[in-house]
């Protein structure tokens, strides 16, 4: 099993919202904002190649499919659709990825399932071979969302995910029939309904994928949540139970949203806080 971090197209957001009720002078110092108060983000997968051949994709981050109008709205940095660019590298074609896991159906990480944006041209599946892997609290979130999260959904792509024939949907702590045993699950409901973040029992140590529970390095701290979240109390006692596994289990953390670093592992300092360590900007286990 080879596992390999994959860069997606990159995002500014509002820095307050993105640290909730921690103060200004405390989240500047992790991310430093620019003069609209936006800070840099990643949206990062992670590609498990098996030795099979199979090549199994954990995300695809935001895309490049909003019309330019939006695309500045929500602080998308480039027009390209930087994950195909990056899986070029690896050597693999968007008709080569086997399989994609969703933790939830947020722009920001279902936007790279879709082709970059076209004149005239509606919304269209980037990957035509995979099959689809996803919770079905996430999804039901997805087809009936609230008002509160109505606008973090595209409209349409459930309809071309069921479309392919190929839609796996798990129950929580469900296995999935696709993926197989190296892949399990635990589901979050403190970012949004059925958040599922996937572990791979890879070979160096199992990893997990911390999707919105855990977005970035800064949010290892227990206190720190998003004003995107919808329950921070109960999102902090989750990734508490994460990190206490994680480092139980020596595994770890991979990062979808920090801009510097993939991956890290966890520890507790003299305090009993949680901190990373072993930070590698970019994951190539091969």
């Amino acid at each position: 099993m080879q596992l390999h971090s994959v860069e997606g197209n990159t995002q500014r957001l509002d820095g307050g919202s993105m640290f909730g009720n921690c103060p200004r002078v405390v989240w500047e110092r992790w991310a430093p904002p620019d003069e609209q108060h936006r800070i840099d983000l990643a949206c990062r997968s992670l590609l498990v190649r098996e030795a099979s051949g199979r090549a199994i994709l954990l995300e695809t981050g935001i895309g490049a499919f909003f019309e330019p109008k939006l695309r500045e709205r929500f602080g998308v940095q480039e027009s390209e659709h930087v994950l195909l660019r990056s899986l070029a590298t690896l050597g693999l074609a968007p008709a080569d990825v086997d399989v994609i896991v969703l933790s939830h159906l947020h722009f920001d990480h279902a936007g790279g399932l879709l082709a970059a944006w076209r004149p005239d041209a509606g919304i269209e599946l980037a990957f035509p071979n995979a099959h689809y892997v996803v919770g079905e609290r996430a999804w039901a979130r997805a087809r009936s969302p609230h008002a509160r999260d109505r606008a973090s959904f595209i409209p349409g792509l459930c309809e071309l995910l069921e479309q392919t024939g190929k839609l796996e949907i798990l129950a929580p702590d469900q296995r999935s029939r696709v993926l197989g045993e190296a892949f399990s699950f635990t589901t979050s409901e403190g970012h949004t309904p059925g958040l599922m973040l996937t572990r791979v029992a890879a070979p160096q140590g199992p990893v997990t994928f911390m999707g919105d529970l855990i977005p970035g390095t800064p949010w290892v701290h227990l206190p720190i949540t998003m004003g995107y979240d919808r329950y921070p109390e109960l999102l902090i006692d989750e990734k508490q139970a994460m990190l206490d596994r994680v480092v139980a289990e020596q595994g770890w953390a991979f990062y979808t949203h920090d801009p510097k670093i993939a991956a890290s592992k966890i520890e507790r300092d003299a305090s009993g806080r949680f901190k990373a360590v072993e930070s590698v900007a970019t994951l190539a286990w091969t």
